[in-house]
């Protein structure tokens, strides 16, 4: 699945075989997020990350979202998903 507009948000969901394989996600995003201090909010556990982005004080998306969005697609993809 790729990014989709959701609430005012960019999100993307992932399903994932395992806890720790979701948690090396939120892990791998972590360093894209600290280096553009832009930080999304992130739900994971058993089988699931999903990750929505958004700039609040701009009050929605805007391109630093859309960045993001592609610095984290790069960031997990060796996980193959």
């Amino acid at each position: 699945m790729s990014w989709i507009e959701q609430d005012g948000c960019l999100v993307r969901e992932f399903r994932t075989p395992d806890f720790m394989t979701a948690f090396r996600i939120v892990t791998a995003v972590v360093e894209p997020s600290e280096a553009m201090n832009h930080h999304p909010d992130i739900i994971f556990g058993w089988g699931h990350v999903r990750i929505a982005l958004t700039t609040h004080d701009a009050g929605g998306i805007t391109e630093k979202d859309q960045q993001l969005a592609r610095l984290i697609d790069e960031a997990v993809r060796p996980f193959d998903l």
